[in-house]
């Protein structure tokens, strides 16, 4: 079934079911299909065609949904954009991408003011604020817009499962943003996996609070309406705003950043809402430490599943859901494997390999690099063939993800690639470090990664974050670690800090610290 299938068929099933709630406005299938009928012929009647490029920069909105449907039925290709890049950032990606025209929140204004100068492709750029009034021949109102347009679905496109849905640019920490291939075929089989491994039904509401510029979230999209769910939204993160609503709005599941659920947990406010309509949380993005499962499953008091995937894979890998048999287990050994980064996604195939490209012994011991293959995996990158080859061998895409492998054949990330340390000979996985500094009672956050040593090669060093009110020294935290660890593995120094940087998706940006502490 491809994309531009998936809104008709909730709106024939569901037609007056609640699909999505955003701040004050409540949709019913109906009402929403509507709404993306007349941005798809808004779209048309500014002379789109199929595989041209359509931007957003927008924090998480009904017409974020809307976007996504409109350029699914059209065959145009969407570029989600990273609202925290710099104008000259997000300039780069308009100029790559040849997007004609943009969407934007009127909250960015100051930001893409100077984009469409700079952006010749850029032929419009629409403005989602109500009260809008358009300064220049290149701008239009969202809603103004939208009210000008019939309410009939486009005529079919003859989309293939080739044709490209999605680019998504990677955030460039290693140098020129790069953007991401996803086709059809990719969202709609990561889509359909996600359905039969996370048995979403049509009483399921997602809550949508990671961005939906990023694949984190954004693939519910489409999973959630094949099944006729509920969408809710909230704009961006508030720990305390995203526990109310899981109450309030009766949420029963949604895939959450760690450094999210970090900060529900530890919230003072934490136990003072109802959580019983929540049947699974899910975590994304980045690794998660086990202590941060524990105080998950204990506070929220439903399931929990670790994912691991990446933008170049729809995202899903592996999910820790656990197999039959291992429920049996008593529940410190469940909570192990919940805490794994867990066993293949259903559609895709992987490995753990070494230099040699040989299969690491299933021992939860022997390190190796994570290779995938699978309907879910892109084609490549956007007219960089060399980056493309580079990445895909053989059928396979490296990840960069070193990762140990047990016999049950569940994966545990142990660091990037890039990011593992070397100190005197020995490899330190930045991951392990991590896991015991959450266990400190005073630790909030805590990073870890390598800087030059003249003796050593590279010492280890942390950067916490502590909870409010708490105070612990540099040695307190280092002597805390080697009593789990080598010494060689504990952190040779400890910088403090009042918060730890963020990606555009929440996850901790290693490199940005590396920058400041350097």
């Amino acid at each position: 079934m491809p994309l531009d299938e998936l809104l008709p068929k909730a709106i024939r099933l569901y037609p007056e079911k609640e699909a999505v709630v955003c701040g004050e406005i409540r949709m019913d299938y109906r009402g929403f299909g509507r709404r993306v009928w007349r941005l798809s012929q808004g779209l048309i009647g500014l002379g789109l065609k199929r595989n041209d490029r359509v931007a957003i920069l927008h924090e998480n909105s009904h017409e974020f949904l809307e976007a996504y449907f409109a350029a699914a039925h059209l065959g145009v290709i969407l570029v989600p954009l990273n609202f925290r890049l710099s104008a000259k950032e997000l300039s780069m990606i308009l100029n790559d991408s040849e997007s004609r025209i943009l969407i934007s929140q009127g909250v960015f204004r100051g930001k893409v003011n100077d984009i469409p100068h700079s952006v010749p492709t850029i032929e419009k750029v629409i403005w989602t604020q109500a009260d809008f009034e358009p300064s220049g021949s290149k701008e239009m109102s969202y809603e103004s817009f939208l009210s000008s347009q019939r309410e009939e679905p486009p005529s079919c496109q003859s989309i293939k499962d080739d044709d490209v849905a999605q680019l998504y640019y990677t955030s460039g920490t290693t140098g020129r943003p790069k953007g991401v291939m996803l086709t059809h075929k990719n969202v709609k089989g990561h889509a359909l996996g996600t359905i039969a491994e996370l048995q979403l039904v049509d009483n399921d509401h997602w809550f949508h609070v990671a961005p939906l510029f990023h694949l984190a979230d954004a693939w519910a999209t489409f999973a959630i309406t094949w099944v006729g769910g509920k969408h809710v939204i909230l704009p961006s993160f508030d720990a305390h705003e995203t526990l109310r609503m899981i109450e309030e709005e009766k949420i029963t599941i949604s895939n959450l950043i760690p450094t999210m659920l970090n900060m529900m947990v530890n919230h003072p406010d934490v136990g003072n809402f109802d959580y019983s309509s929540l049947r699974v949380l899910l975590s994304g993005g980045a690794p998660i430490v086990p202590e941060t499962v524990r105080k998950i499953i204990e506070a929220f008091k439903c399931d929990y599943i670790q994912t691991y995937g990446m933008t170049e894979t729809s995202p899903y890998l592996t999910l820790s859901i656990l197999k039959e048999h291992l429920k049996d287990l008593p529940w410190e050994e469940q909570l192990r494997f919940k805490a794994k980064t867990g066993r293949e996604f259903v559609n895709v195939s992987l490995r753990v390999v070494d230099d040699q490209g040989n299969d690491v012994v299933t021992d939860d011991q022997q390190v190796g690099e994570i290779i995938v293959r699978g309907d879910t995996v892109t084609p490549g990158y956007w007219n960089l063939p060399e980056e493309t080859q580079a990445a895909i061998r053989g059928g396979w895409l490296y990840t960069g993800d070193l990762a140990v492998i047990d016999r049950e054949l569940y994966v545990t990330i142990v660091d990037r690639k890039k990011d593992m340390i070397l100190t005197g000979g020995e490899n330190v996985y930045s991951t392990e470090v991590e896991n015991v500094l959450y266990r400190h009672e005073h630790v909030l956050e805590a990073a870890v990664f390598g800087v030059p040593d003249p003796h050593w090669g590279e010492a280890v060093k942390a950067c916490v974050v502590l909870k409010e009110g708490c105070e612990v020294t540099e040695e307190e935290i280092i002597s805390f670690c080697k009593k789990d660890l080598a010494h060689f593995k504990a952190p040779k120094s400890v910088d403090f800090l009042e918060a730890l940087p963020k990606t555009g998706s929440g996850k901790i940006y290693k490199k940005g610290l590396r920058d400041t502490c350097l």
